[in-house]
């Protein structure tokens, strides 16, 4: 199902860069539209994960820099029969941690430094157990490719809205320009919503899957359930700079909304839900 959505991912990437080079360039933007997709799709299927890396500053660890982490994830490789992923530290005292990559044999999980520092043992072992739950039922791939995919979107928005301003795809008299300067204007607010809408589609049921896969992994949902509680308290404390096209990565939101109508674009379900779904009950 994963590869799936993965695939009309990169098909929708295509179709959407071939319709505006077309809308900025009719046949000749088309070409070059088709080109672009096809460096793009390439791209994000060799490069999303380490560009998500790289964008968090993230720092490879070996097991002697972080033997709690390594222990943790080689027991739970073990049981599931998966590779050792990278592990990854990124520099913020924001506690969160997500994983990457193309697949099982090519996964990287990161983690950050406030993570390491307010867990225990058992929590933290939850939240790495969760972030293998992603790598195990192969969604990593999905949720890069969307991130990426969001990214394009939004960038080209953009650049479509900017191009219409300054006539950036033809003449055809004032009308034609007014009507290139609207359909920008249109493309630059309903492209980051378009956006927004799929990394909602594929990140609030995933979470619920590696939820459930960690729990029954570690054998202790009540752990990942402190975990997750402590994480949303605390990122709201220490909250994380983190970029809207690949917030849906992370275990618990960086960018948090105030309620209300913000919930309904969370790349996330409500915490109250994951953890009654974890343990049958909200916390006291």
């Amino acid at each position: 199902m994963n590869t799936l959505k993965s695939t009309f991912l990169l098909v929708l990437l295509t179709l959407f860069l071939i319709f505006v080079g077309d809308r900025f360039g009719g046949r000749n933007g088309m070409v070059m539209a088709f080109v672009l997709s096809v460096v793009f799709n390439f791209g994000t299927y060799f490069f999303s994960d380490k560009l998500a890396l790289r964008m968090y500053n993230a720092q490879p660890v070996t097991r002697e820099q972080l033997p709690r982490a390594y222990a943790a994830v080689e027991r739970l490789t073990a049981k599931q029969g998966l590779p050792m992923p990278k592990i990854y530290v990124l520099p913020t005292e924001s506690p969160n941690a997500f994983a990457t990559g193309r697949n099982p044999q090519h996964a990287s999980v990161a983690v950050t430094h406030g993570i390491l520092q307010l867990l225990d043992d058992e929590e933290l072992e939850g939240v790495l157990a969760h972030e293998l739950g992603h790598v195990k039922n192969r969604d990593i791939l999905t949720s890069s490719i969307a991130a990426t995919l969001a990214g394009a979107i939004t960038m080209v928005a953009r650049m479509g809205y900017w191009a219409s301003m300054f006539g950036g795809y033809g003449g055809g008299g004032r009308d034609r320009e007014r009507g290139n300067g609207a359909g920008g204007l249109f493309m630059l607010i309903l492209a980051p919503i378009a956006a927004s809408l799929i990394q909602l589609a594929i990140s609030r049921s995933r979470e619920y899957e590696a939820d459930a896969t960690g729990a029954a992994v570690t054998g202790n949902p009540y752990a990942l359930a402190r975990a997750l509680q402590k994480l949303e308290s605390y990122s709201k404390r220490i909250p994380m700079q983190a970029s809207p096209s690949n917030a849906h990565l992370f275990i618990v939101a960086p960018l948090l909304g105030s309620g209300g109508i913000a919930n309904l674009f969370s790349t996330h379900p409500p915490m109250k839900e994951r953890i009654r779904r974890l343990i049958g009950r909200d916390f006291v």
